[in-house]
């Protein structure tokens, strides 16, 4: 079975974030320890499921390794909205877990790499899983749920 594609939301003309979800591109990501890690940049997108696989995330200066590894892809299931904020928390990443994190380079997203990605995470996934999408670390309506827009 063929892996899903997936795309950026800003290269797919005729998608929107669903009216009911707020979108949540240029937020602060926030750790578990409340501290800033960066923001949201950019929505990664299974285009034929119609659904928000990921965060790209920009790291904050203050973590990044080199010019090219400042940003970070977050799935969607780790993550929730603030309920009142603009901010997007990720409990299981801090100000220093954040820095063994995989970094992303705006390549082609490979099992592999989000296999390491889950791995800094402290999930164990079932990457032999033909619906890998389907766990509940990529569940969309676990991360909007605080926060539907009126």
């Amino acid at each position: 079975m063929e892996a899903p594609v997936l795309r950026r939301l800003r290269d797919l003309t005729d998608f929107e974030v669903a009216d009911d979800n707020p979108d949540v591109r240029g937020w602060t990501v926030r750790g578990g320890d409340g501290q800033a890690l960066g923001t949201v940049y950019e929505l990664i997108v299974e285009p034929e499921a119609m659904k928000v696989r990921y965060l790209d995330v920009e790291l904050d200066g203050r973590f990044h390794i080199n010019e090219h590894e400042n940003h970070i892809l977050l799935p969607i299931g780790v993550a929730a909205l603030d309920a009142d904020d603009d901010n997007v928390f990720v409990p299981a990443l801090n100000a220093e877990s954040v820095l063994n994190y995989p970094p992303y380079v705006e390549i082609q997203i490979t099992r592999e790499y989000e296999e390491a990605m889950l791995r800094a995470l402290g999930q164990d996934a079932a990457t032999g899983n033909p619906r890998f999408y389907e766990q509940e670390f990529f569940d969309a309506d676990s991360f909007y749920s605080r926060r539907r827009a009126s």
